[in-house]
């Protein structure tokens, strides 16, 4: 079937699941970015000495969602590090600072995409730099095939 499609019509075909990508990634992002913000405000996550004025005050972001230390993780010296590995410290309107566990690290998810995207890259271009190795070799072979044939004489 891929077999009779013409180069136009393959080239158009790429383009056309290149664009179609490029459009979900977009609208994944931009749907991700408004459930989260409904999301998060629901989810309860634990947080040091009980201390849940972030729920009910405003507060202001002193250190963004991170990984936990080893050292952390391991004394279990802070608490909310024991559940998802990753802790935020919010200070609330009255002074109080929380330290609440977090769901996940932006950055360290975007390393995650980057990293899936360029390894899937690289081996999309082996992969096809292989299949076109090996046309070159059996077109060749094809090729030394009917001049021998030819030059034999035998059809």
């Amino acid at each position: 079937m891929i077999e009779t499609c013409s180069k136009r019509c393959m080239l158009f075909g790429t383009v056309s699941l290149g664009i179609l990508t490029i459009v979900v990634l977009i609208l994944e992002s931009h749907l991700a970015d408004s459930l989260t913000g409904s999301q998060r405000r629901n989810k309860t996550f634990p947080t040091e000495n009980n201390s849940t004025c972030w729920l009910t005050q405003p507060y202001t972001v002193i250190s963004e969602c991170h990984p936990c230390s080893d050292f952390e993780i391991r004394s279990k010296s802070i608490g909310v590090c024991i559940h998802t590995n990753f802790k935020e410290i919010l200070r609330c309107e009255n002074g109080e600072t929380v330290t609440k566990s977090c769901d996940r690290v932006a950055y360290l998810e975007e390393r995650k995409f980057w990293k899936f995207t360029i390894w899937s890259f690289f081996l999309g271009s082996m992969s096809s730099l292989v299949v076109m190795l090996r046309m070159r070799v059996l077109n060749h072979r094809a090729k030394r095939r009917a001049r021998q044939v030819l030059a034999n004489g035998t059809i």
